[in-house]
């Protein structure tokens, strides 16, 4: 796992991979130090683009443009509308064309400042703008510090599903203020944890016990988020590009969440929202494929409960549209799911052995049935 360094109050992971090296920022009130984490990572122009939404942008954005235009970089400010359903190619489009009439070029750099949603569509813009700019992540919320914004995966969604088109993007430089955290609504903020405790389920027993003992309280925030970021940041550099297998333990409890989510119609849920609902599936599974125990699996779902994620369903969703939103799921190969599974807390494996029945029995489950 990499390093958590800590100097002059931000602790520090680093990501090596192939052909890319970038640091993850990690600290309290740090937003205002944008311009010296650019100066230390030398690789930046004096041009750029910030694209935010429509929530976060009055909250945050000053407190980025004014230190930066003070240290002599040139901002266009792009705000696009909150939520998931602005995470469409309509949209990509829409800002790229902003950046074109601005005078941006390959020379600029992009910022991302908000949740999975506008870095997953910003570091898109970035991917295809004029083939390809810089950019920087500039996480807002929990689920985008822990994960999204790490690992650089971009996209979004199709009516057909999540993520569907997209691009490896790699970011140069992440910066997550746990400052922003304080701001989200409890729904939101509660969410970011079906994130913390997958990670917690794959690679790291011991952060669900860190996670049992914080509870919901908005403390003691810094090391958590870092060493969240080091768990994504130490599978995402064995395995950058899905080719081996590895990256795929992050798709825990992912398979039948995006099912659901996609299903429900982006918005009745929120990603940690569904993503809970597949977690509490996949540890189902896990009991009948993986070995994983019936106490581990009630710890994994009582984890779940105490940030008030759901963990069962009520009759409106259709079984049939999760199945089918979950067949055209990417982690679905020639009609065969890879499920990730979990022998026991800690410890996950991917099985390409679980049968279809065995996966609307556990959706089942979800039904209280």
């Amino acid at each position: 796992m990499p390093e958590i360094s800590e100097y002059d109050g931000v602790k520090r992971i680093t990501l090596s991979l192939d052909h890319d090296r970038y640091d993850v920022v990690v600290g309290e009130g740090i937003l205002a130090r944008l311009p010296e984490f650019l100066e230390e990572s030398g690789a930046f122009r004096k041009r750029a683009a910030l694209v935010t939404d429509s929530n976060v942008g009055p909250l945050y954005a000053n407190a980025i443009t004014g230190p930066l235009r003070e240290a002599g970089y040139e901002i266009v400010e792009i705000v696009i509308p909150a939520g998931e359903a602005s995470k469409s190619m309509e949209v990509v489009t829409d800002v790229c064309r902003q950046m074109l009439r601005a005078g941006l070029d390959r020379k600029s750099f992009l910022i991302a400042l908000g949740g999975g949603v506008v870095g997953d569509l910003a570091g898109f813009a970035a991917a295809i703008f004029q083939r390809g700019i810089p950019f920087v992540q500039i996480p807002t919320t929990v689920v985008a510090q822990v994960d999204s914004s790490v690992g650089g995966k971009t996209g979004v969604n199709t009516p057909e599903g999540k993520n569907l088109l997209g691009a490896f993007h790699q970011p140069r430089l992440v910066v997550a203020d746990v400052a922003t955290l304080q701001s989200l609504p409890d729904r939101e903020y509660n969410e970011g944890f079906a994130e913390i405790i997958k990670h917690a389920a794959i690679r790291d027993a011991g952060l669900l016990s860190r996670v049992e003992e914080l509870g919901t309280r908005r403390e003691k925030l810094v090391p958590l988020i870092a060493r969240n970021v080091a768990i994504k940041a130490a599978v995402v550099e064995e395995d950058e590009k899905e080719t081996t297998g590895v990256r795929a333990l992050l798709n825990f409890g992912h398979t039948l969440g995006h099912g659901i989510e996609n299903a429900g119609g982006y918005g009745r849920f929120l990603h940690g929202e569904a993503i809970s609902l597949g977690l509490v599936a996949a540890a189902r599974l896990s009991v009948c494929y993986g070995g994983l125990s019936e106490k581990e699996n009630d710890r994994l779902i009582a984890s779940l409960r105490a940030f008030d994620l759901p963990t069962h369903l009520d009759g409106e969703l259709s079984r049939h549209d999760i199945l089918e939103a979950m067949s055209r799921d990417k982690k679905f190969e020639e009609g065969q799911v890879r499920f990730v599974l979990l022998h026991r807390l800690g410890e996950a494996f991917v099985s390409d052995e679980v049968p279809l029945r065995a996966i609307e029995d556990a959706l089942l489950t979800l039904y209280g049935h």
